[in-house]
């Protein structure tokens, strides 16, 4: 029911509180004229023995007398004399009225019995009807108003006070004041420290709407992730007023929330007068080509923002070429990620066209765009810093490419070409344009076994990582090398004083390839800190060899070694624990083996 007006409301409890005195002065009257019990008992007495009263006052109400039952007796009828019958003597008669009178129940108490029941039964009767009449009396009908006018904060609003339906009664109000205490304690964090991570806790747009004030004026957060807490566009709203008051926040994460394009655009209108975001995540947003419009719209008014992340998302083609106008006006962003959308190689060439233009971006994250041969032709342009075209189905002819740009660029710093069908001929044209280029520091070629080289392709590399003085991490996972390519990496260890980081899994190697790598672990190497080896198929020869080259070696600093997925029974794994153990006498640093 709707709630009425609280003046209207008091004036109608103080009326019906006047109608509730008067019957309850009425009750106690009549409750005081049945205490005078012997004037009404003579008024009784004098209308006849056994009749019930009921007074109010001086006034007496009657009931008709409750006879006395009598025994049920068999009466015969005697006959008369004049009938012709026996007459009956009148001491015979004398004595049949008086076993009558004997027979039957005394009078007096039947008396006192109905003078005491009769009445208590009628003062039940009349007292439960009074009290019914004052209980509706004194609780007055509420009013329903059509008028929303003039309303007060608790008017307008719907209430029930049914069993079962008020939603804010036992463990329903147990958890409201659980997420008020929650919500509070996520404020206080907002006031409190510098690096603040929110995500996963679920507080959806009104906790959003709660915490924003929070970040108003606020000097002390710096780092905020609102990650996955199920925010629409509707609270993005929260951030209006409070993003262009805040000049200490430097990074926002809203991956992970429902946000849509609406909420983009909102969002964008707000950042557009923000100076102080320099990275923002909106990874998993449900973003599509309206989104990253009106994105590009915001980047060529923003000066300050330095990284978007705009992941897993749905941007194509349309989405592709605003944001590469954008770049062109935009001469501040320096890393862009992209990874998982569909921009594919017209994407990747309106990109392109972006760049040549654009004098700030050194990194371009297009992992899984399909952007194809054409594609990464395009893009092999610019001076990047960190390329990541993993997933996106070129062949040796896009390898080709990408050996031709690392052969002039004297920037680029990381490669990710994993997960590619590259073969030995693209593998082979990076490791010539390698040669050239020695300014590189990160190769990243996992899973090119979803790329396949095989082991031409791994000779080719391991002949030009032998004496290049940068590479620091190689990653070769997955791409069918065997045992063969497994002796041209071990040689390669041999004389390279960079790699820290190998990764071989999933190639094939079994018992003869870690024997080969075994052998070169043995020679002084003081820069390969972590090496995996696991889904090789090596069993406990392989592990026993291995165990023995890092029992051998005590200059060796591997602190890593993952040998999971393999077929090692007991002996092998107890073979490589002794050798973790022994190196650990010698080394201040943990050993983790897997």
């Amino acid at each position: 029911m709707y709630v009425s007006n609280n003046s209207k409301a008091q004036e109608s409890c103080e009326a019906s509180t006047e109608q509730g005195k008067q019957i309850l002065d009425s009750v106690s009257i009549l409750l005081r004229s049945l205490t005078n019990k012997q004037r009404l008992q003579s008024q009784c007495q004098s209308q006849g023995s056994g009749s019930a009263w009921l007074g109010y006052r001086t006034q007496v109400v009657f009931l008709p007398p409750i006879l006395p039952r009598r025994r049920r007796c068999l009466v015969v009828k005697a006959a008369s004399a004049a009938e012709g019958g026996p007459r009956r003597p009148a001491s015979a008669r004398r004595v049949y009225r008086e076993s009558q009178s004997a027979s039957s129940l005394p009078v007096a108490p039947v008396k006192q019995l109905a003078s005491f029941v009769v009445p208590a039964a009628s003062f039940f009767a009349v007292t439960f009807v009074l009290w019914k009449l004052v209980e509706k009396i004194l609780v007055p009908k509420r009013q329903r108003t059509s008028s929303v006018e003039n309303k007060t904060p608790a008017e307008g609003m719907k209430w029930s006070f049914a069993a079962g339906s008020n939603l804010l009664t036992g463990f329903g109000a147990k958890i409201e004041r659980e997420s008020k205490l929650k919500l509070n304690d996520f404020a206080k964090e907002l006031r409190s420290f510098r690096s603040v991570d929110l995500s996963g806790r679920n507080f959806g747009d009104e906790g959003l709407f709660f915490l924003s004030e929070s970040l108003g004026y606020n000097q002390t957060a710096e780092e905020v992730s609102f990650a996955a807490n199920g925010i629409t566009g509707t609270g993005i709203k929260a951030f209006d007023g409070v993003l262009q008051a805040n000049i200490m926040l430097k990074t926002l994460n809203l991956s992970g929330n429902p946000i849509g394009d609406e909420g983009i655009k909102c969002l964008c209108d707000i950042l557009v007068n923000n100076n102080g975001i320099q990275k923002l995540q909106l990874n998993s947003t449900d973003l599509g080509d309206e989104g990253a419009k009106a994105i590009a719209e915001m980047l060529k008014n923003n000066s300050s923002l330095r990284a978007l992340e705009l992941n897993n998302n749905m941007i194509d083609y349309s989405g592709f070429t605003s944001l590469a106008g954008a770049l062109v006006e935009n001469n501040t962003i320096r890393n862009i990620h992209l990874n998982g959308n569909y921009g594919g190689a017209l994407g990747a060439n309106a990109l392109a066209k972006g760049l040549e233009g654009n004098k700030s971006l050194r990194e371009i994250h297009l992992h899984g765009n399909s952007i194809g041969d054409e594609g990464v032709a395009a893009l092999m342009s610019g001076k990047l810093t960190l390329l990541d075209i993993g997933n996106n189905s070129f062949s040796a002819k896009g390898a080709f490419h990408v050996g031709g740009y690392v052969k002039k660029t004297k920037s680029l710093l990381w490669l990710n070409v994993y997960m590619n069908d590259i073969g030995d001929e693209g593998a082979e044209n990076i490791a010539d344009a390698l040669k050239q280029n020695r300014t590189i520091t990160t190769i990243d070629l996992l899973e090119l076994g979803y790329n396949p080289m095989g082991p031409d392709g791994v000779k080719a590399l391991s002949e030009v990582l032998k004496f290049h003085g940068n590479i620091e991490t190689l990653k070769l996972g997955w791409c069918q090398i065997g045992a063969k390519g497994a002796e041209f990496i071990a040689d390669m260890l041999k004389y390279n004083t960079t790699i820290r980081v190998l990764d071989l899994r999933a190639n094939g190697l079994r018992n003869e390839g870690a024997s080969c790598l075994a052998r070169s672990l043995k020679v002084v190497n003081e820069a390969l800190s972590s090496l995996d080896l696991g889904f090789n198929e090596i069993r406990d020869d392989g592990a026993f060899a291995i165990a023995q080259a890092l029992k051998a070696n005590e200059d060796v600093t591997v602190t890593s070694l993952n040998l999971a997925s393999n077929f090692l029974t007991k002996f092998g794994q107890s073979a490589l624990t002794d050798a973790r153990d022994h190196e650990a006498r010698y080394q201040d640093q943990p050993r983790s083996e897997f």
